[in-house]
């Protein structure tokens, strides 16, 4: 074999560009490729994360404002009067019982016709015959004489029975009725929610604003005696406590006609005698509006594919699948290639809701339902792969789970693309430098002789580029040429660049790489609002003892050594120092390049200064601290000065921001509540204990005096 010495110049530009253009392009390519992939998936489980997290802080929240309601109205002297009177009127009829032969024809019908009809078509089971009328009718006289009055011979249909305020039979009970029920239909309409209910100490539904057929029921006796609402009162009843509320979880219930129905109750007492109970159905639709975000899944970042759902113990969900809502035929041809059975399918279809009705038994929901948090690549209940973000709820009584999830293919679309892009850029670039490499070695070669001319140019230093080569083929002749340029030339290429790298340092270093190149491009007066940025204060603490026992220069020195670690750490997480103020040093992330995870990556780079400053100790046997305060929002950054200039940021942000740090014990790391809302579930934050402190201002603190206690 030939060595490469005594190859043509065609021959040796050919390999060399190929081998080094076909390596590059496949590493690029390789690197690039991993890369994106792996960012984006942390980018999405990051979104996830966070949006599962607030999704979980509304429906909590949700159900303790649901407890406060229920329990502040167990104490109302109105609902105390109002259900004392209801079951005296009630007892009322009672004791003397209407004539219910002439009703009763009607409230046969009503069953027939209506109830039985409806409820057969979610449990075929049920058929509308003599004996299962009488099962689901009350066999109370007085029951079955109130829904007579109430539900079969009331005016208005089937939904809006509520409307009726006095059935106008001059009883007790309907004056009582007359003048209460206006009052409650308002306060289930103004809360939403789907009934309310008043017990006396029997079981007895003495009252119920919708008027289904639960209405005037024993709950110990009738046909509901075994429903999730008839335990409820009886644990209510058993306990008997004041500012007790109890939450029972979604069963079918027959009154709804077999729709999924949750309810809460609390107990009411005249003074210290107990006297029966409130209960109130929970509105499925609040839930659903909340894990849904009214619909606009795409608006909270969730995509076209992305839901977030919750999941009880019996994995069953808990709120309404998106795939239901949004395409309903697909999601339910889905189910039945999955073989779920068409008694469920119909279900669905029929009631419009996956409550209770479709399984998560996916590897997320077990790990939530087991007590865990995570992230993981899983098949949902579609047996679709998907990025899931699970966790469990916190609402007593209620053992739910929370997951957040996304298809994967929606979340990989940008790598795939990405991924036929490189294939088809590698492919063009690799006959581009093919071509190209065969034509430059022709160029290369026909010129030679033209080219040892033009060396002699350079020479005069008309000729800035410098070959030196002393190989054998053709280009050794142009050595002595080029060789000639170099001491002409050197002295000024390098003065020349020096002086261009000393410029372009020192703008780097008073300003952000953006705002430097938009001062080189000849803009002076720079200034915008910039929204969603995290702002850090730290102050160094301990100097005051050093000043006292060193040189103000020892003191300068060992201040620049600390700032000099602290600017290398914010560069490694995307931080941009904004300006040091003595021992003070303020920074921002997501000003010239928005991120995601701002604020995750300002308390990532808290926690690094801390490590510092412990390092910066350890080394020189000092004792200095530092204390950080974190906050985050809209802040206004700009060029100040006109002969010398300064770039720096205000704003109610940056000035809380400041208060933070007056307020963080030292060593510790004081955020806002807004960054502790977004990452509670990353890092272990205790609140802050101070006299300002409130619910709205609450402020926390993360300590970084022991790592190890760190979720991050």
């Amino acid at each position: 074999m030939r060595s490469l010495t005594h190859l043509s110049i065609k021959s040796k530009l050919i390999i060399m560009l190929l081998v080094v253009s076909s390596c590059s392009i496949l590493v690029t390519a390789y690197i690039s490729y991993q890369s994106g992939k792996s960012n984006l998936t942390d980018r999405v489980f990051n979104q996830l994360t966070s949006v599962r997290a607030s999704k979980a802080y509304q429906i909590e929240s949700y159900f303790q404002t649901l407890r406060n309601h229920v329990q502040t109205l167990g104490k109302s002297p109105f609902v105390i009067d109002s259900l004392k009177e209801f079951d005296a009127g009630y007892s009322q009829l009672a004791q003397n019982p209407k004539n219910i032969d002439k009703l009763q024809p009607k409230l046969d019908e009503y069953y027939r016709d209506q109830f039985l009809a409806r409820l057969s078509k979610a449990d075929s089971s049920i058929q509308p015959t003599g004996s299962v009328l009488k099962f689901f009718e009350p066999k109370a006289l007085a029951s079955r004489y109130l829904q007579s009055q109430y539900i079969a011979a009331n005016p208005y249909p089937v939904g809006k029975k509520h409307l009726l305020d006095d059935a106008k039979d001059g009883s007790t009970y309907s004056k009582v009725h007359a003048r209460y029920h206006p009052i409650f239909r308002n306060i289930i309409e103004k809360f939403g929610y789907y009934d309310l209910f008043l017990i006396n100490p029997e079981g007895r539904i003495v009252y119920t604003v919708y008027k289904e057929t639960d209405y005037s029921t024993s709950l110990r006796q009738d046909a509901y005696n075994e429903t999730n609402l008839a335990r409820l009162i009886t644990q209510v009843r058993q306990e008997k406590e004041r500012d007790y509320a109890r939450i029972i979880d979604f069963e079918s219930y027959a009154p709804s006609y077999g729709a999924p129905a949750a309810f809460i109750a609390t107990p009411i007492f005249d003074q210290s005698q107990f006297i029966g109970a409130i209960a109130v159905q929970i509105p499925v639709n609040e839930i659903n509006n909340v894990m849904t975000g009214n619909r606009n899944w795409e608006s909270d970042g969730l995509g076209k594919s992305g839901e977030t759902y919750l999941v009880g113990q019996d994995y069953l969900m808990r709120s309404v699948s998106r795939f239901l809502v949004e395409t309903p035929n697909q999601y339910l041809e889905t189910l039945r290639s999955l073989d779920v059975s068409e008694k469920i399918l119909k279900r669905i279809q029929q009631f419009e809701t996956s409550i209770l009705e479709q399984k998560v038994a996916t590897v997320g929901s077990k790990e939530a339902i087991a007590g865990k948090k995570g992230i993981q690549i899983i098949n949902d209940y579609r047996n679709i792969p998907v990025l899931s973000s699970y966790a469990p709820l916190r609402i007593d009584e209620l053992d739910w789970v929370i997951l957040s999830e996304i298809d994967l293919d929606e979340a990989y679309a940008p790598i795939k693309a990405f991924e036929r892009q490189l294939l088809i850029s590698a492919t063009i670039l690799m006959l581009v430098v093919t071509l190209l490499a065969m034509g430059l070695a022709y160029l290369f070669v026909k010129p030679i002789n033209q080219l040892i001319a033009n060396s002699l140019k350079i020479e005069k230093g008309r000729l800035d580029a410098i070959v030196p080569l002393n190989s054998q083929d053709e280009f050794g002749e142009l050595a002595k040429s080029f060789n000639a340029m170099v001491n002409s030339l050197r002295a000024q290429t390098e003065l020349v660049e020096q002086k261009n790298l000393e410029n372009e340092r020192l703008l780097l270093s008073v300003f952000p790489l953006a705002i430097a190149k938009r001062l080189k491009r000849g803009e002076r007066n720079i200034a915008e609002r910039v929204a969603n940025v995290a702002v850090l204060f730290a102050e160094i603490t301990g100097f005051t003892k050093l000043e006292a026992s060193l040189s103000a220069y020892e003191v300068v020195s060992i201040l620049n050594d600390l700032v000099g670690a602290f600017d290398e750490a914010a560069e490694k997480y995307g931080i941009e120092k904004i300006k040091t103020i003595g021992d003070r040093y303020m920074a921002v992330c997501g000003l010239s390049l928005p991120y995601l995870d701002h604020d995750k990556r300002a308390i990532d780079f808290a926690i690094e200064m801390s490590a510092i400053v412990r390092r910066f100790n350890h080394d020189r046997r000092f004792q200095l601290n530092i204390r950080t305060g974190i906050h985050s929002g809209n802040v206004i950054a700009g060029i100040v000065g006109k002969n010398k200039y300064i770039y720096d940021v205000w704003g109610d942000t940056v000035d809380y921001c400041q208060h933070l740090v007056s307020l963080s014990p030292i060593g510790n790391i004081t955020v806002s509540s807004e960054i502790y809302h977004r990452l509670e579930d990353i890092y272990e934050f205790k609140p802050l204990e101070s006299a300002e402190s409130n619910s709205e201002t609450k402020n926390w603190i993360l300590s970084t005096n022991h790592p190890d206690n760190l979720k991050s």
